[in-house]
């Protein structure tokens, strides 16, 4: 068919090879037969829609969608080295984002992926040379008729959707895009969401009771242990940066590498079983979480989908309760759109880099030093005010990919840690923990301590099983003694240190960063009663279902023992004991799995619902 005309021919194997490299990096199984399947059509019906349509210049298109292609292909290898998730369409809106993280997000590149553009450059430099015009003639080649191309357009399109159509119902989005192919998925993800637009809960429908009911949560005690107990007590909230609840206790070469913070937990309430609940945003996603008890968007960071909405918070919720609310963070308010979040959050006031300037910067701000010192003496003004104070403290200086300055180093590593990730995050928490240190010194000091209750939690992982290579992920295993895995990544500490109600004590059960608000709130003896949360409080309720978003397929969920992974369904998904982090035979019950969707989308439904801010 003279349709296989050479331009056809070679951009379909330059585009095949770059498909495979993306495979052979985001699935298990690498590339095979169906990767051949999967792509080849869609690279066809897109060559064909140029043949038909283009009149000259048919080569320059044929560059242009090669170049588009790449792109794509490239970002699904970055995104996914990060996230572990094949990236759509809607991670496009955080763009902005790589060039203020750049150091961050150039970590993740291994050099090899560069290769993807080399034939870019080469056809570039070689076709549109003066002097190699008999060359663009020989690799174009001379119209070719449409009804062949009309033959093969109909071909192709027909495979592409034999590709996608029994795969949309697939809960794993890696899974589906494997089934699918990678381009085929990203324009099903287009479509999908469409038809998703009009699916909104009736209001009536998004009750507490129903909530409690999905999650199986026991019907509370008349009064709730621990009710109002620090009623008038400052809440200081402080969020770690990328600190995982591994290093609580951790020892290398018989050095602590979080001293303050295992004195800490050995003081307080330390849960351990503890889990990040972010998505895109990450860090601001965990602000979110904590201040609003609702789950993260699906696809988007809270603060670029959610913050136009008048949103139920902890800052509202202790202010109706005679607070002063203040938020803290070094870098610059626009970043992760936090103007608007701190907005529909209702803060009283926001400290960010206009106030702590760019002093002994790390990672983009100034140091954790610098934070918690100039935050002291904020948190001493609010304190000698009439009425108590709710602070959220946001440390920076552990941000991936943990590029430390030497002079901040204050342990020795072995040699097997030097010019690792592993190795940057110990240094990097390491430090966090000094500096987190004298800040509690000084709380103490200025007796702010003794009157507020203090929580601290992690914000996210920090050692992604997606970007660490063989000998990072030998390195992790050696540290904790059982290899790294999935259950580890996402555990983060919570402390809770309240006057009078905490003592030196271990808590097993299972939470997550969407429960702090239902708990502060009990101890302040804040009314949530009309008040839609999906977390619950963690001094009354021993038994949690955590339903998980973005970096785990949609269905995730975990319970008080298990971690539950959705296949293509519910009945060849993979279950991990949070007890010891191995595959196991399923724990998870099926009407688990289902009321996890459906309280996932009482949540997106009740922000649709919300007023306007």
């Amino acid at each position: 068919m003279r349709l296989l005309n050479r331009r056809f021919f070679y951009f379909t194997l330059i585009l095949l090879v770059k498909g495979i490299l993306a495979w052979s990096v985001v699935f298990d199984e690498g590339p095979s037969w169906m990767t051949l399947v999967t792509e080849i059509p869609f690279f066809w019906v897109v060559f064909c829609l140029i043949e038909w349509l283009a009149g000259k210049r048919k080569m320059l298109y044929y560059m242009i969608v090669n170049l588009m292609l790449t792109l794509l292909y490239f970002t699904v290898l970055m995104y996914y080295k990060y996230y572990g998730i094949i990236v759509t369409y809607h991670a496009l809106a955080q763009a902005g984002k790589v060039a203020q993280v750049g150091e961050s997000t150039y970590s993740l590149l291994d050099p090899y992926y560069l290769f993807i553009f080399l034939d870019i450059l080469v056809l570039a430099f070689i076709l549109f040379r003066p002097k190699h015009k008999e060359i663009q003639q020989r690799v174009s080649m001379r119209p070719v008729k449409k009804k062949s191309i009309l033959v093969m357009f109909t071909i192709s399109a027909l495979l592409c959707l034999l590709n996608i159509w029994p795969n949309r119902a697939s809960m794993n989005e890696n899974k589906q895009a494997e089934e699918m192919g990678l381009l085929n998925y990203e324009i099903y993800t287009i479509f999908a969401d469409s038809r998703k637009d009009g699916e909104v809960v009736p209001m009536a429908d998004i009750t507490q009771e129903k909530i409690d009911e999905l999650k199986g949560v026991a019907q509370p005690l008349p009064v709730p242990q621990y009710q109002g107990v620090s009623r008038g007590k400052n809440v200081i909230i402080v969020q770690m940066e990328s600190f995982q609840d591994f290093l609580i206790g951790l020892k290398i070469d018989g050095q602590e590498v979080t001293p303050n913070i295992n004195k800490l937990a050995n003081e307080m309430f330390h849960y351990n079983h503890f889990y990040t609940m972010v998505g895109q945003g990450t860090t601001s996603d965990a602000e979110y979480v904590v201040n609003t008890s609702l789950y993260v968007p699906e696809h988007q960071a809270a603060t670029e989908h959610n913050v136009d909405k008048a949103l139920p918070s902890l800052p509202k919720l202790l202010r109706a309760n005679g607070y002063m609310t203040a938020t803290f963070h070094t870098n610059d308010v626009s970043f992760w759109n936090r103007t608007e979040l701190y907005k529909a959050l209702d803060w009283d006031k926001y400290y960010d880099k206009s106030f702590y300037g760019d002093e002994d910067h790390i990672a983009f701000g100034s140091s954790d030093e610098v934070l918690y010192d100039k935050t002291i003496d904020e948190l001493v003004k609010l304190d000698e005010a009439e009425q108590p104070f709710y602070a959220q403290i946001i440390s920076m200086s552990a941000h991936h990919p943990y590029n430390m300055p030497e002079s901040k180093y204050r342990m020795t590593l072995p040699e097997q840690f030097d010019n690792t990730i592993v190795g940057n995050y110990i240094h990097a928490q390491n430090y966090a923990d000094y500096a987190l240190g004298k800040f509690i010194d000084d709380l103490k000091a200025r007796g702010i301590w003794d009157d507020s209750i203090v929580l601290f939690y992690g914000d996210h992982q920090g050692l992604s099983l997606f970007s660490l290579d063989k000998n990072e992920k030998e390195l992790v295993a050696d540290m904790l003694g059982h290899e790294y895995g999935y259950t580890d990544m996402f555990r983060v500490p919570l402390l809770l240190h309240a006057p009078g109600v905490t003592y030196p004590a271990v808590k097993e059960q299972t939470g997550g960063q969407i429960d702090i608000m239902p708990t502060v709130a009990n101890l302040v003896g804040a009314d949530l009663s009309g008040q839609i949360h999906f977390g619950q409080d963690l001094l009354n309720h021993s038994s949690n279902m955590l339903p998980m978003r973005h970096f785990l397929p949609s269905g995730s969920v975990i319970t008080d023992d298990d971690m539950f992974l959705p296949g293509i369904g519910f009945e060849d998904g993979t279950n991990y004991s949070l007890r010891d982090n191995s595959e196991k035979e399923r724990g998870v019950r099926e009407d688990q799995y289902t009321r996890t969707l459906k309280l996932l989308d009482l949540s997106d439904s009740y922000v649709e619902h919300l007023p306007d801010k």
